[in-house]
């Protein structure tokens, strides 16, 4: 193993350790980082004598070869991220690439629905469903994702043991296993309640019958996985929006975590604890829905102020 592996190796090491990284995740880094010792070693550079103009003139190269900007930019974050490590673990008495402006993510913003159409969606849920469990169950799944603002994953995902003792909070595991508490609206801790009565008692009854032992998560299913798939909740999602009156490919669970956050927002909410309540590792990824208000705020400024009218 030569020098560059072994300092992205230490680096991948670090990154699983310390941030708990998801495996893609580290091997996007490791992709990455192999292009950038690559470039250097054909140059006669290493990790430790690089500076920051030549950096900046692999990210030229990048271009140049007609990455997108998205790549780019991600490239520059592993580099970063690199540089962070090795100045914090000693390897380097600098940071060649903590001043280099990247080319930025070409972000579009966050579609939104409206509190009037989440009440729509929300309203259109409790006709859901082929009987009365069903419907009891979709609600619950509808007021605890836009009450916590969970990724799919994570609310088909749920234990069934974060929701016993009638919770004002929800622990809830993330990305790279981290936890994280999430506080419950009343309208979610009812909907929880009620259906965690109904799936008891199919549960138990499941046991009695057919000997099954009970199931694990708040939302049992048959499939290998024991509990719901994401794409069964993306169905019925596409459904209850058609019946809300609601384009089906305007709302999907990742559009609801953005209304959560965005409405939270709105009424005054700490982004610090917006960031918490989402999970996201770096408040920067949070910030977008300041951008998001902003745009609204511009939409209604157009929309209904009277100096901002056509006057021809």
């Amino acid at each position: 193993m030569d020098g560059a592996d072994r300092w992205i190796s230490a680096f991948l090491d670090a990154q699983a350790a310390e941030q708990g990284a998801s495996r893609n995740t580290l091997l996007g880094y490791g992709h990455d980082l192999q292009d950038f010792a690559g470039w250097l070693g054909r140059r006669k550079l290493t990790f430790e004598t690089v500076d920051r103009d030549r950096i900046e003139a692999y990210l030229v190269t990048c271009e140049a070869e007609g990455l997108s900007r998205a790549t780019r930019a991600r490239r520059l974050s592993s580099i970063r991220q690199l540089f962070r490590f090795a100045y914090e673990d000693g390897r380097r008495s600098d940071n060649p690439a903590i001043q280099i402006s990247g080319p930025g993510r070409a972000k579009s913003l966050p579609k939104v629905l409206s509190i009037a159409e989440i009440e729509a969606l929300l309203s259109a849920t409790r006709d859901s469903g082929r009987n009365g469990a069903e419907r009891l169950r979709n609600i619950c799944l509808m007021e605890l994702l836009y009450a916590t603002g969970m990724r799919v994953s994570e609310l088909v995902g749920l234990p069934v043991s974060a929701a016993r003792g009638d919770p004002r909070m929800l622990l809830v595991k993330g990305k790279g296993g981290k936890e994280r508490l999430v506080p419950l609206s009343a309208p979610a801790r009812e909907a929880l309640a009620i259906w965690l009565a109904v799936r008891d008692k199919a549960e138990e009854e499941a046991r009695r019958e057919l000997g099954t032992p009970p199931g694990k998560h708040l939302f049992p299913a048959r499939g290998r996985a024991g509990h719901m798939t994401r794409q069964a909740f993306h169905a019925l999602l596409k459904d209850i929006a058609a019946a809300a009156g609601i384009s089906p490919a305007r709302v999907t669970p990742h559009v609801l975590r953005h209304a959560f956050a965005t409405h939270l927002l709105a009424g005054g909410a700490d982004l610090r604890a917006i960031q918490t309540m989402l999970g996201h590792a770096d408040i920067a990824t949070t910030e977008i829905y300041t951008h998001v208000l902003d745009e609204r705020l511009k939409e209604l400024v157009l929309e209904h102020h009277p100096l901002a009218r056509d006057t021809d």
